[in-house]
């Protein structure tokens, strides 16, 4: 049989008398139901049924009285009235009590977590709030010593305190920054020195870690400035970089417009042929066009290109009465071509050569 109450170190005398009075009244019902019989040994069998009764509620109160039971994940320490606290802490089972004398004061000695919150300051001033969970047991051996100096509730009286302070330690010792960037240095840091406080108090701490770090309003606004004009320099530098190459690439284009402007009055002038072909395939582009219109055009083969029957002695630009000099004596001037991308028309090159 379990008594929980005797877990909790509370006296089973109550109990103890309790069933000794429910005992005793099942006896003396059944002695009160029972026959009387005629002479002297009529009056002896209550009186064995009541010493019996006696007995059974003494045996049931020493049992109840005697004995307690420990929990998995838990200990006792045992405290006597004329010696004080026992030095052996009982294990898991079942063991026996005198009652009156002893007194079991029961520990649970399983981890448990504990989430402390603390605001302190870093090494530039700046305000910090830190949460950091810890993972706390007492120590088992020295039960009856934690027992002694801090009672049952040892982790509500010491965990707080060496927290806060090894938290104000580390953190002014580390700039906002670095708080975030090197946030693992810093955890184990407070890890060892709280380790190493809480042994001390006989305390193990199986885990340290920080859950939350967060600053005040008056930094976080300065770090999103910080960051937008960082982001803005960055910008600024990206369309300046982009307006220096929008000028190489007009240069470049340039100088290739120029070069293919030469290249094409070098051609005229060496080759009057050059003049047929540009003229065959423009020609040929003005009929692919015209050829995928669904509506009607009427124009002369002059106008569009087209007189590609012509003969070439009427292309010959040599013979006209107005130049000064034969075509291949003319230098034609860059800037009077079109540029490569828009070939130039027959009438353009025309009339760039009388001019």
């Amino acid at each position: 049989r379990r008594f929980p109450a005797t877990l909790r170190g509370q006296q089973p005398c109550q109990q103890g008398k309790a069933a000794m009075e429910r005992v005793r009244e099942v006896l003396q019902r059944l002695a009160s139901q029972m026959p009387s019989g005629g002479g002297g040994g009529g009056g002896a069998l209550p009186r064995l049924l009541g010493l019996g009764s006696v007995g059974v509620a003494g045996v049931a109160y020493g049992g109840s009285s005697c004995m307690f039971n420990v929990e998995g994940g838990h200990r006792v320490v045992m405290f006597n009235r004329f010696g004080g606290v026992q030095q052996r802490v009982r294990a898991e089972g079942t063991h026996l009590l005198l009652p009156w004398f002893q007194r079991p004061i029961d520990y649970d000695v399983r981890t448990k977590p504990r989430m402390i919150q603390s605001m302190t300051g870093s090494k530039d001033l700046q305000m910090v709030n830190i949460s950091l969970r810890v993972l706390s047991r007492p120590d088992v051996p020295h039960l009856p010593q934690i027992y002694r100096e801090l009672g049952t509730d040892y982790d509500e009286r010491v965990l707080p305190s060496i927290v806060n302070e090894v938290l104000k330690a580390v953190v002014a010792q580390y700039n906002a920054s670095q708080l975030i960037t090197q946030r693992e240095v810093v955890s184990r840091k407070i890890r060892a020195l709280l380790v190493q406080r809480a042994n001390d108090f006989h305390i193990v701490l199986d885990d340290v870690s920080i859950t939350h770090l967060s600053f005040g309003r008056e930094y976080t606004a300065a770090v999103e400035a910080k960051q937008v004009a960082a982001q803005e320099a960055e910008r600024a530098r990206f369309i300046v970089d982009k307006a220096k190459q929008e000028k190489r690439s007009t240069v470049i284009r340039a100088e290739g417009e120029a070069k293919s402007a030469q290249l094409i009055g070098d051609a005229i002038r060496d080759n009057p042929g050059y003049i047929q072909l540009r003229r065959l395939e423009a020609a040929r582009d003005i009929a692919s066009t015209l050829s995928k219109s669904t509506n009607k055009v009427y124009l002369d083969a002059g106008s569009l290109m087209l007189n590609v029957n012509d003969r070439p002695e009427a292309l010959n630009l040599a013979a006209h009465s107005s130049l000064p000099l034969p075509l291949e004596a003319a230098p034609v001037a860059a800037a009077e071509i079109a540029p490569f991308d828009a070939e130039p028309t027959l009438g353009e090159v025309a009339a760039a050569a009388t001019s």
